[in-house]
């Protein structure tokens, strides 16, 4: 691909004289970092989606723990009552001695010395029982209370985004029907924009329309510092077919989505490290491109919106 940007540009240059050595550089140079950019955006989606999988890793390790220690607990119940039951047993049968006469004591006496033996035995297997018992209901007392901090931070989370995503549906109320979907799922909020509402074909300047759309989540943005913003552009699989400043539809969806980020980052109150542009091209469409409804679809900008997950991975790592 770089042989082929450095071969249209040498061509170019060769062709126009207007063209200067000093433009060639400076392309070449902002391919370089674009294509240094776009490496580094993968690499940082690949680590998110192994943060994804771990957590519903241990999410999945924990609950079936969970379950396991309850059995346990009510095995162990299970087991002292049985314990307590052959105890008042065998006290009901020391008391009955007791009330014999003398003469039968004398004559039971060995076999009430190894009731006795026996019951201070059942005694001692008791306390020790009870007293594993007490602590596995301690331990399981802790995981549970760390169990409900983490269900409870996981629905707050969840209810965040919830009312983030209303308050975006109701910012953005006036581009409904004109190619823009809100919805929630996986914990994350999906904002889809059809380039239709955004860019002239072929272009990734954004419109006067698109643009007070994009203002107008930024608003809403502006008051969730701790959410992560990442905008990734998207294409059909029609072949870029515009002038040599756009090498292809990797290169146009990259750009795409870089303006969207220039805006939003013009909102003071957004903090620029939880931005992020990605290029996806054609390659994660939503819809078949054998129609020119699903072209349309496909051709969009999704804003996604992650809460940040610290304090539940923490949480995590100590149970």
């Amino acid at each position: 691909m770089l042989k082929k940007f450095c071969f249209i540009l040498f061509s170019a240059a060769t062709l126009t004289s207007c063209v200067s050595a000093k433009v060639y550089k400076d392309l070449e140079a902002r391919y370089a970092g674009l294509k240094s950019e776009n490496q580094d955006l993968d690499r940082e989606l690949a680590t998110s989606n192994r943060l994804k999988k771990q957590f519903e890793t241990e999410s999945a390790r924990l609950s079936e723990e969970l379950e396991t220690t309850k059995a346990e607990r009510d095995q162990l119940s299970s087991a002292y009552a049985a314990a307590k039951s052959n105890l008042e047993n065998l006290q009901k049968s020391y008391d009955a001695l007791e009330a014999n006469s003398s003469k039968s004591l004398a004559e039971n006496s060995k076999k009430n010395r190894e009731l006795l033996s026996e019951l201070d035995e059942k005694q001692l297997a008791l306390a020790t029982e009870q007293a594993r018992l007490e602590k596995l209901q301690r331990d399981l007392a802790e995981r549970s209370q760390r169990v409900d901090e983490l269900e409870s931070m996981i629905a707050a989370k969840d209810a965040k985004m919830r009312a983030l995503k209303d308050a975006i549906s109701k910012a953005l109320v006036d581009f409904e029907g004109k190619g823009l979907t809100v919805e929630q799922r996986n914990g994350k909020v999906y904002i889809s924009l059809e380039n239709k509402l955004l860019f002239d074909s072929g272009s990734w300047t954004v419109g006067s329309n698109g643009r007070k759309a994009v203002q107008q989540l930024g608003s809403v943005l502006a008051e969730n510092s701790e959410i992560a913003v990442l905008i990734e552009g998207h294409t059909d699989n029609v072949p870029y077919g515009g002038n040599g400043v756009i090498s292809n539809n990797w290169d146009l969806s990259t750009k795409r989505a870089t303006a969207i980020v220039e805006i939003l980052s013009q909102n003071s109150a957004i903090n620029p490290q939880n931005l992020t542009a990605a290029g996806r091209g054609e390659f994660a469409p939503v819809a078949s491109n054998s129609s020119a409804e699903g072209k349309a679809k496909n051709r969009r900008i999704e804003v996604i919106l992650t809460p940040q997950l610290d304090e539940v991975t923490k949480l995590l790592n100590d149970i």
